[in-house]
Order: C-alpha cells, then sequence, then structure tokens
C-alpha cells in the first residue's frame, strides 16, 4: 500500500526531538497529518491540529496515534526542529520521482519566502530542481540568501539524477564551474547569459547584430520565428538565432560549449511595441525550434511552480518563520502540490481540488493513496 510506502521513507528521518523526552507522537503521524493538512488548505500548525481532531476517525484507519492528535505546539516543535532536506528527499521518495532515463528538462531556480523574514534572519530562498513535463521537484535546497544561490546549485546537483537531461538556469547560475558540473553528471545545459560575463555575454550580442546586419554567407546559422500569439490583448511573436560556439575566444573556460542563441520576443500591447532580448550558451546542438521549446519551458518553474506557491497557497503570507518551519512548509506546499496535479477531475482547479479534499475524505484518500 501507498501508505505504508510513506511510512517507510519517512521512518528514515533523524528524530529532532529529545530521545530522553516523554515522546507521546510518532515522527510519521506528525508529518503524515501536517501534509494531509496543507494538502486540504491548512495554513499553520493551529491548522494541522484542527485538521487531525476533525478527521482523528479517518487518521486512525492508517495511523497509529497512541496518544491521540498533537497539539499545535507539538507540530511546531518538530517543524522547526527537522532537517528539511531530509523531509524533502523522502516524500520525493514516496512520490515515486523517477531516475533519469534522458531527455527531460531540468528547470534549476530559486526562490525566496517572503514571509519568512524575522529580526532574526533574512527571508530564506530555496532552489528547486523543476521537471514540468511530470509536475515535480527532483530536489530542493534552503538557503540563507539569494546570493548564495550559485554555491547552491552545485550541491543540489549532487542530490538529483540529471543524466541524459537539459538543465536550464537562469543568469545567476551561468558560471564555469556550473556548466562542468553538468557535464560532470552526464547532462547538457543550457544557461542564460547576462552581465554577470559582461565580455561574454557582448561577443555574442555582437556577434548576432552583426548577422543580422550583414547578413554574411559564410556563417551557418539556424533561425525560427514563431506565428504570433495572440491573448489577454497582446500580440507576441518569438524568434530564435542559433550558431555555432567555435569561434568564442573563451570557449576553453565552458565545458563542452556548442553552441550561442539569440531569444528575442515582440510583444504589441494596444498598439505600443515592446523587444525583449536574451542569450543563451548551450552544450548541445539542436535546431532553433528546439531551442525556442527549451528556453520556454525554463519559465514553467515560474508559471507551474512558483506562481502556484504564491498565489494558491499564499506562501507569502505564511506566518511560520522560526529556525526550519518555513522551509519544511515550502517542502509541505510543493508535495501537495505535486500530489494535487495526479489526478484530473473535470476542469477543477488545484484549489477546488484542495477544497474537495478537505470535505470529502474519500478523495483525500485516493489523492494520497493510490497510484
Amino acid at each position: 500500500m501507498e501508505i505504508n510506502k510513506l511510512k517507510s521513507e519517512l521512518q528514515g528521518i533523524q528524530e529532532p526531538r529529545r530521545k530522553w523526552g516523554n515522546l507521546r507522537h510518532k515522527l510519521e503521524d506528525i508529518l503524515i497529518i501536517g501534509l494531509c493538512s496543507v494538502i486540504c488548505c491548512g495554513k499553520d500548525f493551529v491548522d494541522m491540529e484542527e485538521f487531525g481532531k476533525d478527521r482523528e476517525e479517518w487518521l486512525r484507519g492508517f495511523l497509529e496515534l497512541p496518544h491521540g492528535i498533537p497539539d499545535s505546539d507539538t507540530f511546531r516543535r518538530v517543524y522547526e526542529r527537522i532537517d528539511s532536506n531530509a523531509l524533502a528527499r523522502s516524500l520525493n521518495a514516496w512520490l515515486g520521482n523517477p531516475s533519469s532515463s534522458g531527455g527531460r528538462s531540468v528547470n534549476i531556480d530559486g526562490k525566496t519566502i517572503c514571509g519568512s523574514r524575522n529580526s532574526k534572519h533574512p527571508a530564506y530562498h530555496v532552489v528547486s530542481a523543476w521537471v514540468a513535463e511530470n509536475n515535480i521537484t527532483l530536489g530542493e535546497l534552503g538557503i540563507d540568501d539569494k546570493s548564495n544561490e550559485i554555491t547552491a546549485i552545485p550541491d543540489l546537483l549532487d542530490l538529483i539524477d540529471v543524466e541524459g537531461d537539459i538543465v536550464t538556469i537562469d543568469a545567476m547560475g551561468c558560471q564555469t564551474d556550473i556548466a562542468e558540473k553538468i557535464r560532470k553528471k552526464g547532462a547538457d545545459y543550457v544557461l542564460a547569459l547576462k552581465d554577470n560575463h559582461p565580455t561574454l555575454h557582448e561577443d555574442v550580442a555582437d556577434y548576432f547584430e552583426w548577422i543580422e546586419n550583414e547578413h554574411p554567407k559564410s556563417e551557418t546559422i539556424d533561425r525560427y520565428k514563431s506565428k504570433p500569439e495572440k491573448g489577454h490583448g497582446r500580440i507576441e511573436t518569438r524568434e530564435i538565432l542559433t550558431a555555432s560556439a567555435e569561434w568564442l575566444e573563451d570557449k576553453e573556460n565552458w565545458a563542452d560549449i556548442q553552441t550561442i542563441i539569440r531569444y528575442r520576443c515582440t510583444r504589441e500591447i494596444d498598439g505600443v511595441k515592446t523587444v525583449s532580448v536574451r542569450h543563451y550558451i548551450s552544450s548541445f546542438d539542436t535546431n532553433a525550434k528546439g531551442f525556442l521549446d527549451i528556453i520556454r519551458g525554463h519559465w514553467s518553474v515560474e508559471n507551474q511552480l512558483h506562481w502556484m506557491l504564491d498565489v494558491i497557497f499564499r506562501e507569502d503570507d505564511a506566518r511560520a518563520k522560526k529556525d526550519n518551519s518555513p522551509l519544511n512548509f515550502n517542502v509541505l506546499r510543493k508535495t501537495a502540490l505535486a500530489v494535487l496535479k495526479k489526478i484530473s477531475i473535470g476542469r477543477l482547479s488545484i484549489d477546488k481540488k484542495m477544497m474537495k479534499a478537505a470535505r470529502d475524505p474519500n478523495f483525500l484518500t485516493k489523492l494520497l493513496f493510490q497510484k
């Protein structure tokens, strides 16, 4: 049964409470009730206690609950102390996040939990590896500040299997050691290029400008332009240019670099046009249309993960601020999102599924324990 697998995975987490204390409640019971509460619209530790009391009979169908439902202070103490990385690994293993079989786009990006800021520490920042096609977070690392994202990305890569995949990262992660790390993991990279590497960025931008203006026949490039997309009162057209990176002076510093890319988006709103241009480097070569799909796919981490955490789960309004509790709630929300996306019911949105799970124990059972 899926419940036995969930319990087994959670039992591998180190007990954060003092072992010589009177541990009235089992750790896996506390963690499972917490997850169920978040799936059912729970926002804080009081909600966890109230959910447990409301659903105690249902919970006793698969949890021991030797001393009944823990109170909110017990939930708080556990989630403040438990290792968020260990919790994430256990829940990801329960979800069955597969080892890489190659070909996925793994989008690495960071998000600040704005509501976690307090007088003792700044807001926590979480770096996640997201696979949009499976609606899963392969792994995440919590860090104290966005500026530490560069050092966190290699550590995150050590935690996940990306062999045969394509790893996409925004400009902060465009670093030579990160490119090398990705290649050593057996994956390819597409890295956004900005002024953190001003010479390289300028060279790539100037090259494509020269291509546009001079149309040299000696240069081999690939070009793709999308059809105009209309929606929400705007018209967008996207164009990709790709070329070999063979001519770059510092190509030896970038592991297996093969391709440079220019992405240009033209947007028209109420007759006013704006143009944005971005540049990328890649360790592999494909056609321009393929790179357009990969680059647009990277933004799914914003649209399908970060937006959901902010708008559906109201993460930035969360009141848990102390110690590890903001990071652990972030893990619970991501797990809840993956669980809620497993099952499609008509046109029910994520928030409507959450409300249905809160009303209907049978639906929550289906979400949690049926493949």
